[in-house]
């Protein structure tokens, strides 16, 4: 039997570009500082938690399909490089068919919302970059041109549980030999319309962007470390299943941990935003990691980072399982399960 291995990960976040700055941040426990970013109209700016510039800058960012693309495309690009290491020589040579499933829930806001505020002020004059930059697939039409692959190539839009299906997605077709390997990507990137808006739901609330990449593979010649071993229905939120009663169904399909195992959670430290997943998990009592707590609510691209910090502690041999839980903005609960395997 066929099993879903993770060959590799790869994050962008507000705590820098790689797993390494990631780990240290969660390591510190000390919510990164957020910054001031102008809100048009009014005199009190929003908070948000953003990615730093690159040092040193990355090579990628001189492709000349990349040269002109808005921040969630180099986010996605640089988690997916990390994540696939020396098999992008392999992609790029044509000896590995790789697929590409990037999910997104804000999408490509940033040029979107300059190209329509633009309009208003003088159409005459407004940016076209709306047109190749904006859709929702760009940023996977970029890492695949940038690769060479011509494998296939989906976007999931959805709430940020839709990362979880998007692993689900990239396992089946490995299990139908339609590909080598495939990268799920989760990315989204800041704009002050976006910050805005969730800002009118929670007042405390502080967006962050960047991505996550997860690389699996099938059948492996290098030794894998993690092994995905499940992955829940979607339990949607809808009249007669609240949130909460959804987030307990999502738990109550995860395998059983031990207090030796981890739960990685996505909790933000906002009481009314966390109710549901707090009330799930109400009685665990054994480790326990929020990144949102440390680097901001990333929608999917916080998704990603859960599943990445849960796989870096198998792969650090911190701990022997790991589930990923997440309850999503408007739309789902699931969940995941990953396992550390011994060679």
């Amino acid at each position: 039997m066929n099993r879903i291995y993770v060959q590799g990960c790869g994050a962008v976040s507000p705590a820098g570009w790689g797993i390494a700055a990631l780990r240290e941040a969660l390591f510190k426990a000390q919510p990164i500082p957020a910054r001031e970013l102008p809100r048009p109209g009014w005199h009190q700016p929003l908070k948000v938690r953003a990615v730093p510039p690159p040092q040193p800058r990355p090579a990628f960012l001189t492709h000349a399909r990349l040269r002109r693309t808005s921040p969630i495309t180099q986010y996605a690009v640089g988690a997916a490089l990390e994540a696939l290491g020396d098999d992008a020589r392999g992609v790029s040579n044509g000896t590995l068919r790789l697929g590409i499933v990037l999910c997104v829930m804000s999408g490509c806001v940033n040029y979107s919302r300059r190209f329509y505020d633009e309009t208003l002020r003088d159409p005459g004059t407004a940016s076209p970059l709306v047109f190749p930059e904006t859709v929702f697939n760009a940023p996977a039409s970029h890492i695949g041109a940038l690769l060479g692959t011509t494998a296939i190539n989906y976007t999931l839009v959805g709430d940020p549980g839709t990362l979880l299906q998007g692993i689900a997605l990239a396992a089946d077709w490995l299990l139908d030999n339609r590909v080598d390997g495939c990268l799920v990507i989760g990315a989204e990137e800041i704009d002050w319309l976006t910050a805005n808006a969730f800002r009118l739901f929670i007042r405390r609330i502080v967006l962050s962007d960047g991505a996550g990449a997860l690389y699996l593979k099938c059948n492996t010649s290098s030794p894998p470390v993690v092994e995905i071993r499940a992955v829940t229905d979607s339990h949607p939120f809808r009249r007669n299943q609240n949130r909460g009663q959804a987030a307990k169904q999502m738990r109550a399909e995860l395998p059983v941990l031990s207090e030796k195992h981890l739960l990685c959670d996505g909790l933000d430290d906002l009481p009314r935003l966390d109710r549901a997943e707090a009330e799930a998990w109400r009685d665990w009592r054994g480790a326990r990691l929020s990144p949102k707590t440390v680097l901001g609510e990333g929608l999917m691209a916080a998704a990603a980072w859960q599943c990445v910090v849960a796989i870096d502690a198998l792969q650090q041999n911190r701990y022997t399982a790991a589930s990923v839980s997440v309850v999503g903005c408007n739309q789902q609960a699931i969940g995941a399960h990953f396992v550390r395997v011994e060679n």
